[in-house]
């Protein structure tokens, strides 16, 4: 088997990226589309004022997480075939971390939105607070627990770039 060159990896890099960013963006995208949606249903007037407020930031939240998750599209037309998808790729990992923690808002603020409007408040803090940890503890804590998972495994190698600045 050949080592793969410098620009087969970056390129690697960001095809692997893409795919990730394609789940992310359905997810975000079907979240987005409910908040949308909501204000114009019968239900909606009955909201509290403090639940139009946790609406306003799982709505802005999750156009914040729609925006950061498909701007490494419009950056990758932008940069077409000027050679630099190593900043492309170190882009669009950004891009990608702050979309997933709108999203992770969005997400819970949505929960705290549906469950204060159905059950009492103080349950619905806690239901919302197990969904971020929930949440976290997927998105964050086992990955990061398991970052130096395989080392010992050369094809496996860890695909993420490893540069300065990051």
């Amino acid at each position: 088997m050949s080592k793969e060159t410098e620009k087969q990896r970056w390129q690697r890099n960001f095809a692997d990226l893409l795919q990730e960013l394609r789940v992310a963006q359905t997810g975000v995208q079907i979240l987005f589309a409910f908040l949308l949606t909501l204000p114009f249903s019968n239900g909606f007037t009955r909201t509290s004022d403090f639940q139009k407020d946790v609406y306003i930031v799982a709505l802005l939240a999750a156009a914040s997480a729609t925006a950061l998750i498909i701007s490494p599209v419009a950056f990758h037309r932008a940069l077409f075939r000027q050679g630099r998808k190593p900043e492309l790729v170190r882009f669009a990992h950004r891009m990608a971390t702050g979309g997933l923690a709108f999203m992770l808002i969005s997400m819970v603020s949505a929960v705290l939105l549906i469950t204060d409007f159905v059950l009492d408040r103080p349950i619905a803090f806690l239901l919302s607070a197990l969904t971020g940890l929930w949440f976290l503890t997927f998105w964050a804590a086992l990955p990061f627990a398991r970052r130096n998972w395989g080392d010992d495994d050369i094809d496996d190698e860890d695909d993420s770039p490893r540069v300065a600045n990051d």
